[in-house]
Parts: C-alpha cells; sequence; structure tokens
C-alpha cells in the first residue's frame, strides 16, 4: 500500500520547510507491503521508512506466485483504508490498513518550519464512487479508481559504476542521461542481469518495445518470446455492481514536458504526442472472453490470441485525445493544461 501527498499549496505556489523536501521530497509517500497478519513488519510513515520498509519480508508479508489468481478488495473501515488480497490458488491472505494503529502518517505542512514534522493520521477515501469529477487535483492523472501499470523504468545495463551511472549500455541500447540508478547483474537476485530503473526519458527502454504478449502477429513466435499478459477483471462496488462506463488514460504530456527533458507544451498541447518521441511500442488494453470467469482486460499488444477487442488497436486510437483540466494556480488562479490523453467510453464492454 502506497499513499502518497503534496508538499506544496497550490494556491500560493509554496512547498514545504527545506527539510522536508530534503527527507521526504515534493511527495511523501506512506508506504508498507501487504501482510499476512494486517501489520506492517517495518515502519510505513514517511519520516520513519527504512531500508526494511522497502524490503519484503517472507516471513510476514503474502508472496504470490506468477499465474495466481487473486480476489482484489479496497474499503473504507473505522480505522482507515482497507487493502485486502484473497489468493485463490494458494488459499492464503493478507492485507493492510491505512491507520494509526499501523504507523500511518500525514508530514505537516509547515514552510517556516526548521525541521520537518508529522502526525499520526488514519487515511479514508474522499470519495465514495468513481468519474470524471472524483479526481486527486494536484496529480497528473484524473482517474479515481484504476488498473495503472507505471512502465518506463528499466534500461540494459551490461556495465554499472559504483555511482550507479551505466558506463557500458546493454543490448539495443545506446549511452545516454537517463541511465542511471544502474546496477550489475551480479546485484540481482533473481535473473542475473544488469540495468538502470531511473524515468526513461527518451522512451528507448524495454517498456517502449515490441517486448509485450501480443505484439507479434505469429502467436507461436510470440509466446516463445513473450510472457503472457496480466488478466484483471472488472473492479465492481457495493454489493458487486460494474460500473457503467470505463475509460482509457496515458499521462504522456506529463512525462513528455521539458522538466522530464521533452519538448510537449502542456499548456497549449503543441509537440504532446502519443506514441511518445522515441518509442518504438507503446501498450493497450484489450478484452477477452473465458468460458468460466466471463471477461477479462489484458495489457500489450493487439495480436493476444482469444482477443475481443483492442479498441483500435493501437495507442493513438484507444488513449483518445489531449485532455485539458483546471488545476488550482497561485492566486486562486486556476491553471489549465493538459498531462493526459483519454478516451472515455459510453459504456463498460467488460
Amino acid at each position: 500500500m502506497a499513499i502518497f501527498s503534496f508538499n506544496r499549496d497550490q494556491n500560493t505556489f509554496i512547498d514545504n520547510n527545506a527539510n522536508c523536501l530534503d527527507t521526504v521530497g515534493i511527495e511523501p509517500a506512506n508506504f508498507a507491503f501487504i501482510t499476512k497478519s494486517g501489520v506492517p513488519h517495518a515502519p510505513a510513515a514517511p519520516l520513519d521508512l527504512t531500508l526494511d520498509s522497502f524490503t519484503p519480508n517472507p516471513t510476514t508479508d503474502l508472496f504470490m506466485d506468477p499465474g495466481d489468481q487473486i480476489d482484489i478488495s479496497i474499503h473504507d473501515s473505522n480505522e482507515g483504508l482497507v487493502t485486502g488480497l484473497d489468493d485463490l490458488t494458494t488459499g492464503e491472505s493478507g492485507s493492510m490498513t491505512a491507520s494509526v494503529a499501523n504507523g500511518f502518517a500525514q508530514v505537516n505542512y509547515e514552510p517556516d518550519a526548521a525541521t520537518c514534522s508529522q502526525t499520526p493520521y488514519a487515511f479514508h477515501p474522499m470519495y465514495a464512487t468513481s468519474s470524471e469529477h472524483t479526481r486527486v487535483p494536484w496529480a497528473a492523472h484524473s482517474y479515481n479508481v484504476a488498473f495503472a501499470d507505471e512502465i518506463g523504468h528499466f534500461e540494459y545495463c551490461d556495465k554499472a559504476n559504483h555511482h550507479g551511472k551505466c558506463i557500458k549500455p546493454g543490448l539495443g541500447e545506446k549511452k545516454d542521461g537517463d541511465d542511471t540508478s544502474c546496477f550489475n547483474a551480479d546485484e540481482s537476485l533473481n535473473i542475473q542481469i544488469g540495468g538502470c530503473i531511473a524515468t526513461d526519458n527518451d522512451f528507448d527502454g524495454v517498456s517502449y518495445q515490441t517486448t509485450w504478449p501480443g505484439t507479434f502477429t505469429d502467436p507461436r513466435l510470440d509466446s516463445s518470446r513473450h510472457p503472457s499478459s496480466v488478466l484483471f477483471s472488472s473492479p465492481t462496488f457495493g454489493d458487486g455492481q460494474n460500473f457503467d462506463r470505463v475509460a482509457f488514460e496515458a499521462d504522456l504530456p506529463r512525462i513528455e514536458a521539458a522538466d522530464f527533458g521533452g519538448i510537449c507544451d502542456r499548456n497549449t498541447g503543441v509537440n504532446c504526442v502519443n506514441p511518445p518521441p522515441g518509442a518504438n511500442f507503446y501498450p493497450i488494453y484489450s478484452t477477452r472472453d473465458d468460458a468460466s470467469l466471463g471477461c477479462f482486460w489484458q495489457l500489450g499488444g493487439p495480436y493476444i490470441p482469444g482477443t475481443t477487442n483492442t479498441f483500435g488497436g493501437n495507442s493513438t486510437a484507444e488513449y483518445g485525445p489531449l485532455l485539458f483540466l483546471d488545476y488550482p494556480g497561485p492566486g486562486l488562479v486556476p491553471i489549465h493544461r493538459t498531462n493526459d490523453f483519454r478516451q472515455v467510453l459510453t459504456t463498460n464492454p467488460c
């Protein structure tokens, strides 16, 4: 469970104090793994996080295998927001509650303070439903209830120096400025491969190639080179009701902007493109039907066997036009800009 906040007053554009920005950053995070007991195995609050907070613990945490069928529930409680996972394949379960008892906290907004502080806090949902109007007004994405696969954080590296900078790019890579936060193959705990996990600003990494399931037209070749797709059903609410509509959204304008090294003008939309510049591919969502379990969503290319709808078959068609939204601005004057491409369907096809 990860809950992010924003260390800025958007109406004055004044950030939190320097000590907060140095210790927890502009977007402080509460973080805890899903555990079998529902109790974090390490501190969860922004100012208390340690290496153990980000290191999975097989004794306490819920571990799952590829191919397991997971039932996920997210709901409010008196103590705080609860996320529960039931592994229907193994019979194991885990949960986490964003509660004071579990050590969750809110960083105090005190821009004139010399030191950063936090207050124990129980996080609760802001909205009881999901639509175009239930957004986080400081976030790039406009969605609320959503499935998102954050990509663009891996590039091959054959040799990294002790500063975490790639000095010998891997297969298909070129040496460039975003090759940071890199590690060598002997530092990998599972598959011995070196790479870089910083933001792929020029969109030339693994995420933006035809490495996804369903990107080859030949199904045999595709299955021999690519993994199978993650499959997930549409979320339901209340007593199992389906949402009336769904939408596709990609925050490409935000990561094509100047502060990421791009030339997208988010105020006008000029040079904001989909797929992003440098990418050979951008993944799309599609649907498939299972005889016993019903409709599922999948992620990859348009050629996954059994696909029933590709929603245009490419990222340009699926994610739709630029979306302009209002954000709080200095002097109580809203900022009107784009951070996303979005297409809202009139129905829920799955």
